[in-house]
């Protein structure tokens, strides 16, 4: 042991805790070399600023074989924790060829030559690159070497502060590596060289004999790859500097004033949402208030009061005076970005989004004062290329609307045109429109699907990589079969007559349900759930990696499972005729479904239910089950999904209300939709709400996959049905897992929503002379059931359907971190989630806190910790979040895909919103949604009066109410190819100068793309 220190350090609960941190020197840490081609591509000890300029250059392929120091890592994991996790995965890619060396604790020792490689390069005749250590990791047992070379751990000297003292061990480390090359061989003409961007750093390299240079100076110096040069990050300020010396935006508050400002309350500190439909406008959700609660938001417009946040930075806000204050703007706005400098006319616009409103609708409006964390991750979108010939400076159009343009320099400008690429923000000068960043990655050509797909995963964070084999070495070995071990506190129900009511195609089947009468009369109904918890064991790696992914993602032709495939679609799905193990909750009920008993266990089910089918249809399906077995022991990976597969919707409907089917399953469905009716009753008497959302099916060619027909979702009393049992399960579950663990129990909870969110959906209803009353769920729900009209029956389709635009996000918690438990849209007083594992991780700890509760296994301590619980409750909103809306875009694709194959359709619409300057309208075939806009760029502008309080929007002499009908015409629109969109024009009623050609089939929506086949056919 060198040294010892010993601290105090008070906890969460009010103690004081001792700690004692010793540091060890090891004599037998190796320097992890092995012999290579020469040619390959190394790095060498680099300062800490520079991993974030070159971690976009180190994940290329085209760079291996870099040693990584463990200062610099130490030090860019205080700072970044999304770089440090970055090298960490290029460190553990065995292809990259990176290791480690533990400098701060080598000493004199018998060095283990593991690693060697060459790097010839134009700046000297061979040269290695140091780079930076992840962690203690020792080393192979063959080609060793015995050196007697000085340690690389220096202790810090008096009057040094910490960044020169870890400076000054990188360059230990360099030259101690150049000594130990001499060593080796006498032959040997490897150097080490050192890569910092600190001018002072360099000098005392260079004066100590190590050769030293800039990142920019090195990654040029590779002349084989120049792409390079431009995933290069700029960090520097005046590389960030443009030349127009004009400042647009006020400087940022250094943080020591920001933090000052917070505690006095001068400031306040929240996170910065950019508004998706106004580039000029956002919103700050100030922290320490839930965001549930709108009081606790502060609004932004204008340019010089955004200040340079991108959405998602945690900023500080100053509140403007309150004759300043703005109300939300009804403005549709999109940053057209064709000066870029041309900030006169920005503010301009911003008084188009002030309108005269009434004192009530006005919010408290702020400034950014400065900012306290950037969030900036890599951006997926497309370049637009500069109209100045041979300019390397070009601007980048986002996908994601919220989020600005951004400057970049490339040489590869025109094979990058038309492609999604992947850019990065370096950072936003005072002086520049827009902030400045670099090129990372090219993803394909637009409109590829498989590009389009991976666009979305990224720019909604979802986690889609392949299970690494750290992963998948936690599943079972194959073949699996239950054991006595597994029947361990279980109990055997494959006695029941089980089966399962699914969507069409599903694999992952959670849940399964039975109904029998008893011999006392009353019937025994019981829900059977995977039990995932079995297969997923606290701690290991498939455990942190089911929870850092928290949910599967379900796309139009892509599943994005939380769970490896052998677990999701095979040993933890519940498919027929094959035994699994589950968790049950099992009720007695009366024939009222009143609960008279509840018990929860641990059980094998086996669910019963294609054989018998196919029996019942007769003699043709009696010939189709033989062949679907014959193909199986054939093609048994296409066909499982076959044979196993649950019952339809449809399938379950047809057997409930056919006059000839009484056997089993029949009989049991027949139970439960009788059940599932009086429950739902029970429900919506107690106040639960009956919302509506459009939801859509694609159907797909078979050969092109292709979407050919789009249908809104039928939906029948079986669905009803089962999700009746599966809320009386989740409901049961969360009664028993408080009664418990009152401080450590996961629960879901939906927030009642603040009376201004149901100010658009009085005014709707009021302008129909209807009245909704919203003081309570129960008045909600009476008032939607009451709201009918006899000559306009989808008038209370589309009330429902802006009743669930005004509703608040759930979401998970821990029951020792919050008091209230209510669950607003099902009017219950405590609810969780425990029906889904396969798809759900919050869904797995409720099982391992039910199993613990009754019993059937034991707890560990992360289980009981209800701050570790409140964090992954923040992850798993987030990415229930983020699954949502990449399910959306899913959706708004395979949209584009088949208005192209469709060509110009007219529909009819109702208006569902009216906007200053344009109506949004649902068109109810589709379960489309979409904007009209009465504004466009170089033609005369129409006389609009927009009224908020009715609310309606007068153009020439027509006025539009929501709730109108309209008949439109719908488009893909390509004129932009960053950003496709369905286009709606209004066809009726008829406005002189508004409507479009009653004759548009030979309008040319694709001619952007006609034009640039054009030009590659002229290049060719």
């Amino acid at each position: 042991m060198l040294k010892s220190k010993t601290f105090l350090k008070k906890t969460r609960t009010g103690g004081v805790l001792k700690i004692v941190r010793e540091h060890y020197l090891r004599d037998d840490i190796g320097c992890d070399f092995k012999c290579l081609e020469a040619g390959d591509l190394g790095f060498c000890g680099l300062q800490l600023a520079t991993p974030r300029q070159l971690i976009d250059v180190l994940e290329d392929p085209a760079i291996r074989n870099v040693i990584v120091l463990q200062t610099v890592l130490q030090e860019v994991r205080n700072r970044s924790a999304p770089v440090y996790k970055r090298i960490r995965d290029v460190t553990n890619n065995q292809e990259k060829h990176f290791y480690t060396f533990t400098n701060e604790h080598h000493r004199t020792s018998k060095a283990l030559v593991n690693f060697l490689f060459l790097a010839p390069l134009e700046i000297q005749k061979q040269e290695l690159q140091l780079v930076f250590s992840v962690e203690d990791q020792l080393f192979l047992e063959h080609g060793h070497q015995i050196l007697n070379q000085r340690e690389t751990y220096v202790e810090q000297e008096q009057g040094e502060n910490a960044n020169d003292r870890n400076d000054r061990a990188i360059r230990v480390a360099a030259k101690w590596y150049n000594e130990h090359f001499k060593k080796m061989s006498a032959e040997s003409q490897l150097q080490v060289i050192f890569i910092t961007n600190d001018r002072k750093n360099k000098e005392k390299a260079i004066e100590e004999g190590i050769p030293a240079f800039t990142c920019e100076e090195y990654i040029k110096s590779l002349t084989a790859n120049p792409e390079l040069i431009d995933r290069l990050a700029c960090l520097s300020e005046e590389g960030n500097e443009i030349e127009s010396g004009k400042i647009i935006f006020s400087e940022h508050f250094p943080l020591s004033k920001l933090q000052q400002g917070i505690k006095s309350g001068t400031y306040l500190q929240g996170t910065f949402r950019a508004s998706r439909e106004n580039y000029l406008e956002a919103t700050v959700w100030v922290h320490g208030d839930t965001e549930e609660n709108q009081e606790a938001s502060v609004m932004l417009q204008g340019l010089k009061n955004l200040n340079r946040a991108v959405h998602e930075d945690i900023v500080a806000v100053e509140l403007l005076p309150k004759n300043q204050w703005v109300a939300p703007s009804s403005v549709v706005l999109l940053d057209e970005g064709q000066n870029e400098d041309d900030v006169e006319k920005e503010e301009e616009r911003v008084h188009t989004l002030k309108t005269a409103v009434n004192e009530k609708m006005l919010k408290p409006t702020g400034r950014v004062v400065g900012i306290i964390k950037r969030n900036w991750r890599p951006y997926c979108g497309m370049l637009s290329k500069s109209g100045i010939k041979e300019s390397r400076r070009h601007l980048f159009t986002p996908a994601d609307k919220r989020i600005p343009r951004i400057r970049i320099e490339t040489r590869q400008a025109s094979i990058l045109e038309g492609r999604r690429i992947i850019v990065a923000v370096d950072g936003w000068p005072r002086n520049s429109r827009y902030p400045n960043g670099h090129f990372v990655k090219n993803l394909g050509e637009v409109g590829d699907k498989e590009t389009e797909t991976e666009v979305l995963l990224l720019e909604h964070d979802v986690p889609h990589q392949p299970f690494s084999q750290a992963v998948l070495s936690f599943l079972p070995k194959i073949p699996w079969s239950i054991t006595e071990k597994d029947m361990k506190n279980r109990e055997d129900l494959r006695y029941l007559c089980v089966c399962s009511v699914d969507p069409p195609g599903c694999t992952d089947i959670d849940d399964a349900l039975h109904c029998r009468e008893l011999e006392n009369g009353n019937l025994e109904v019981g829900v059977h759930i995977a039990d995932v918890s079995h297969f997923i064991r606290p701690g290991n790696a498939l455990d942190q990696e089911s929870a850092r992914r928290g949910t599967t993602v379900y796309l139009c032709e892509k599943r994005i499972d939380m769970v490896p495939e052998l677990l999701s679609s095979n040993l933890c799905s519940l498919r027929c005729n094959v035994d699994r193990l589950a968790f049950s909750c099992i009720w007695e009920m009366n024939h009222n479904a009143e609960i008279l008993k509840t018990r929860f266990t641990k059980s094998v089910i086996n669910s019963k239910v294609s054989f018998t089918l196919f029996k019942i249809f007769g003699t043709f399906n009696s010939v189709l089950i033989v062949w679907r077995q014959v193909c199986y022991e054939i093609f048994p990976q296409c066909c499982s999904k076959i044979l196993f597969a649950s019952l339809t919707y449809a399938e379950a409907q047809m057997r409930i209300d056919s006059a000839t089917m009484n056997d089993d399953i029949t009989t049991s469905l027949r139970g439960l939709n009788k059940l599932a009716k009086i429950l739902k009753k029970g429900r919506i008497k107690k106040g639960a709400l009956t919302l509506s959302s459009p939801e859509v099916r694609f159907h797909m060619d078979s050969e092109t996959h292709d979407p050919i027909d789009l249908q809104t979702k039928e939906l029948r009393e079986t669905n009803s049905m089962v999700e009746e049992f599966m809320l009386l399960a989740n409901i049961s579950v969360a009664k028993k897992i408080h009664e418990e663990f009152s401080e450590h129990a996961l629960l879901r909870k939906h927030p009642a929503p603040p009376p201004s969110n149901y100010e658009i959906l009085v005014k709707a209803a009021k302008s129909k002379n209807l009245e909704i009353k919203t003081d309570t769920a129960k008045s909600l729900a009476d008032s939607l059931d009451q709201a009918d009209s006899p000559t306009f029956p989808y008038l209370n389709t589309l009330l429902r359907i802006l009743a669930t635009r005004c509703m608040m996000q759930a979401v998970y918690f821990c029951s020792g971190m919050d008091n209230d438990f209510h669950h607003y849209g099902l009017a219950s007083p405590i609810y969780t989630h425990f029906t889904s594992p396969i798809r759900r991780y919050a869904d797995i700890i409720v099982h391992r806190l039910l199993a613990v509760a009754i019993r059937a296994d034991c707890t560990y301590p992360e289980l009981t910790d209800k701050h570790k619980l409140a964090d992954l409750c923040k992850n798993l909103n987030f990415r229930h979040k983020m699954a949502q809306y990449a399910q959306r875009a899913s959706v708004a694709f395979h949209t584009q895909l088949f208005f192209k194959s469709k060509g110009i359709v007219s529909e009819e619409a109702y208006i569902l919103l009216v906007r200053k300057n344009a109506i949004v309208v649902l068109i109810p075939k589709y379960g489309l949604e979409g904007t009209v806009f009465f504004e466009e760029k170089d033609k005369p502008k129409p006389r609009i009066i927009y009224d908020d309080e009715i609310p309606s929007l007068k153009i020439q002499d027509t006025v539009f109410h929501i709730f109108d009908k309209v008949k439109v015409k719908i488009m893909l629109d390509s004129s932009n190819l960053q950003h496709q969109k369905i286009r709606m024009s209004l066809v009726e009623p008829q406005i002189p100068g508004i409507n479009i050609p009653a004759d548009t089939s030979n309008m040319d929506t694709y001619e952007p793309e006609r034009k640039k086949k054009k030009q590659l056919e002229k290049k060719k």
